[in-house]
């Protein structure tokens, strides 16, 4: 009985195209993983390029995820403590960059921290793009809202109950902020922070328009796979290698999300 309370009432029809869309998810990924080159693997991976471009994604990734972690708890904060009207609006804003085409955002950074932008202007003609620097800003602007999002949300679900328990007890706004509010929020913290890194870590569109293409320089993991597979750059090979382990990867961030997802262990 149990079991077919837990199956609902679905038409069993509905197993076809959900089977399909399974498929369609799945089999792509088993047909990357039958185009690698057991033999060649770890010299595909640890080659001079590849590795440029693996050590050039880890550290921008990682420099794009504190930076997410600096901006993104506060704004987090502040919608989640935020009114209804005002919450909704700024999380729409959020949300934006993940609704909107990577390039668009690359092309809106370029006119913002380009020679000719707003912040060039005040840096006396200097410009970020196709810089180093550029990379960490668009792995920055696309993998923000993860964080915001997901830590908001776990500050709503925490609600305000435990704080004002701390308030009336003579605690002050930053030592409930301390040692009530973010504790309480953890795992949305850390779940954040790992799809911020993983988004980071993948970003190609927003990236390849505003940072360029220059290996050792703006090449990330991404753009070497691109780069390869338009016939220069590292090999074929190299690229296939590159794409297991940025699959691999993204297997690794889901699984430890959903390990410290609420109620996982149940």
């Amino acid at each position: 009985m149990s079991d077919r309370r837990r199956g609902g009432f679905l038409p069993p029809v509905l197993a076809v195209p959900a089977v399909l869309g399974l498929a369609l998810l799945i089999v792509p990924l088993i047909a990357l993983v039958a185009r690698v080159e057991w033999s060649t693997l770890w010299s595909d991976i640890t080659s001079v390029e590849a590795m440029a471009a693996l050590r050039l994604s880890l550290q921008t990734a990682v420099a794009a995820t504190a930076c997410c972690v600096v901006l993104g708890i506060p704004l987090a904060l502040v919608i989640a403590r935020s009114g209804e009207r005002v919450a909704g609006v700024l999380r729409a804003v959020v949300t934006v960059p993940l609704v909107l085409p990577p390039m668009v955002g690359g092309v809106a950074l370029l006119y913002l921290f380009g020679r000719s932008g707003p912040v060039g202007a005040l840096l006396g003609g200097a410009s970020l793009a196709f810089t180093t620097t550029a990379v960490v800003i668009a792995q920055t602007f696309v993998a923000l809202p993860f964080l915001v999002l997901a830590l908001e949300g776990a500050l709503r679900t925490a609600g305000t109950r435990y704080e004002t328990v701390a308030s009336t007890l003579g605690a002050g706004r930053w030592r409930i902020l301390w040692r009530v509010t973010l504790p309480l929020a953890l795992p949305g913290i850390v779940a954040g922070v790992v799809l911020a890194f993983a988004r980071a870590l993948g970003e190609f569109g927003a990236t390849a328009l505003f940072a360029g293409n220059a290996p050792g320089i703006t090449q990330t993991m991404p753009l070497a796979i691109y780069t390869a597979f338009n016939g220069s750059g590292v090999g074929q090979g190299t690229a296939v290698a590159l794409s297991l382990l940025l699959l691999v990867t993204a297997v690794a961030v889901l699984l430890l999300v959903r390990g410290w997802r609420p109620g996982a262990t149940r």
